[in-house]
């Protein structure tokens, strides 16, 4: 997948922006404060029908706006192409495929799957399981067609639970308890299934930047797996009564990444924590072009804050053999390190929200 053409009105300090990409390398430059970062996040807009800088999208839309649109012609991986649009305003939204109109987030995330390396990407392993939980989903999601349903099933069980939790309608709690034990189950059997697969081409990635010694992901389920999920649903029913929510099960899942056996944010230095991440991602994106010919769209924002001299050069070789999209942002050309060895780029420059291809 790659865009083709993309359109981005009212973003920040982007009134009005067409722009016509590289299917391959793109790299954005400009000073701080100039619209660099608003590119990148209209890009992850479309793709995810929210920001990754602001929970309020109302903060992401140009003051002299109601609304922001991003909009975009693609090219899929078969050779078809695909119109992709998402208005925003701060109550409602809109988007369209191929002028069709759509209320569900995941069809732009199937249609435009994307992944992101920012400055606070560190949070992935420094910060609570949430992330981490939409990290792992995002890949089993683009890798099985069957999480997104199982997963569904599973959040409705768990919502009927808690609601019974909290009447204390004990009578049907054992139904929605079947209910979540099923689907639970599979969505914790997805995620082990993905993570087999991703783990060797992660440690593979990690050894072309940061080469640590017994590098390990362990799945956390949300539960001890040492005794049956019903089992312990049980056991833990008058605690979850007490609190009037369900404490165990697949939505409390994380995993740990671990070096020689330790939490790798106890025993990393900070630039090793960002270099860790950085290969979690470059191995989503990898994995996807592996199993299913699909290539997301990578962002990266701030290429000189999250990288040294010598791994800049060794990402950019990376991103060249790839072969998928990507957009890097950086505040001087300089940043970008020496570029004669990459073929088939475009630069642009930004100022004051225009952006134009040097």
């Amino acid at each position: 997948m790659s865009l083709v053409k993309l359109d981005i009105y009212a973003v920040r300090n982007i009134q009005h922006l067409t722009l016509s990409p590289s299917p391959t390398l793109n790299f954005i430059v400009g000073a701080n404060a100039s619209g660099k970062s608003a590119f990148i996040e209209a890009i992850y807009i479309l793709g995810r029908a929210r920001s990754f800088r602001t929970p309020s999208i109302k903060s992401v839309i140009h003051f002299a706006h109601n609304q922001l649109l991003v909009s975009a012609q693609t090219l899929q991986s078969n050779g078809s192409q695909l119109h992709l649009g998402i208005q925003l305003d701060s109550k409602n939204f809109c988007c369209r495929i191929n002028q069709e109109n759509t209320q569900k987030r995941s069809d732009l995330a199937y249609a435009l799957p994307l992944q992101i390396i920012h400055p606070k990407s560190y949070e992935l392993l420094d910060a609570g399981p949430q992330l981490r939980r939409e990290f792992l989903d995002w890949g089993v999601f683009n890798d099985n067609a069957n999480f997104l349903p199982v997963w569904r099933h599973f959040k409705k069980a768990l919502a009927q639970r808690n609601a019974l939790l909290k009447t204390r309608e004990l009578k049907q709690l054992n139904v929605w308890d079947k209910e979540l034990v099923y689907y639970g189950t599979i969505v914790n059997q997805y995620r082990e299934d993905y993570l087999q697969k991703f783990k060797p081409l992660f440690t593979a990635i990690n050894q072309q930047f940061l080469d640590l010694p017994q590098l390990d992901i362990k799945l956390i389920s949300g539960w001890d797996t040492c005794h049956d999920f019903h089992a312990v649903l049980e056991a833990d029913r008058e605690k979850d009564l007490r609190y009037g929510f369900t404490h165990s099960g697949p939505h409390r899942g994380d995993f740990h990444l671990l070096v020689e056996q330790r939490l790798a944010k106890d025993v990393v230095s900070r630039g090793q924590l960002k270099l860790l991440v950085m290969a979690l991602k470059l191995a989503q994106v990898q994995l996807l072009a592996n199993e299913h010919d699909h290539k997301a769209c990578l962002l990266i924002d701030d290429f000189a804050a999250e990288l040294d001299v010598l791994n800049r050069a060794k990402l950019l070789a990376y991103l060249a053999q790839l072969g998928g999209q990507v957009f890097i942002t950086a505040t001087e050309q300089a940043d970008l390190g020496d570029l004669s060895q990459l073929s088939n780029y475009k630069m642009f420059h930004v100022e004051h929200g225009n952006i134009k291809q040097v």
